[in-house]
């Protein structure tokens, strides 16, 4: 009996060290790698109307207007996602040290700027919206009633990560 016991505790621990999915890639830590999400031609061209939608969504369920892609917006936002990926963090500062209100100018834009929502991941833009919606701050950038446009866009690297930028203004 204690033999039976000890193989099965033993199986179980075991089984606990393996990859949860079937094939999947195994990182230094034991755990599995996650699959990088990749952004294709099809895809790319699908991406700022999805999440134009997506927002759109969000704000109509809190009675919020909605925005419209901005063209000028979605160019700051590219210029800012592969300037991330130049400096390989995210955060809110050019490499010239650029702010969000100076790239939204230097892009063309006439409006002011509301608010801007930075991320690096290997997940699709629907996964990432998802977790800006669930911090207060990024969440007020999209929910914001006073904003009316969107930019958005990002730069994934050969590594497969991306770098992901949404900015509102009005």
């Amino acid at each position: 009996m204690k033999s039976m016991m000890l193989i099965l505790v033993t199986g179980l621990a075991l089984a606990g060290c393996a990859p949860r999915t079937p094939g999947a890639v195994v990182g230094p830590d034991g755990q599995a790698v996650p699959v990088a999400y990749t952004i294709g031609a099809s895809e790319a061209a699908a991406i700022p109307n999805r999440i134009l939608e997506q927002v759109n969504l969000l704000r109509s369920g809190s009675g919020v207007a909605p925005l419209k892609l901005d063209p000028t917006l979605s160019a700051a936002a590219a210029a800012h996602s592969r300037d991330m990926a130049a400096q390989n963090r995210a955060w809110h500062f050019g490499s010239d040290g650029s702010s969000p209100l100076d790239r939204a100018q230097r892009a063309g834009y006439s409006g002011e700027l509301v608010g801007e929502n930075i991320s690096e991941s290997y997940e699709n833009d629907i996964v990432t919206l998802q977790a800006w919606m669930e911090t207060r701050d990024t969440r007020d950038v999209i929910m914001d009633p006073a904003a009316t446009a969107l930019g958005f866009a990002w730069y994934q690297e050969p590594s497969k990560k991306i770098w992901w930028t949404l900015i509102t203004g009005k």
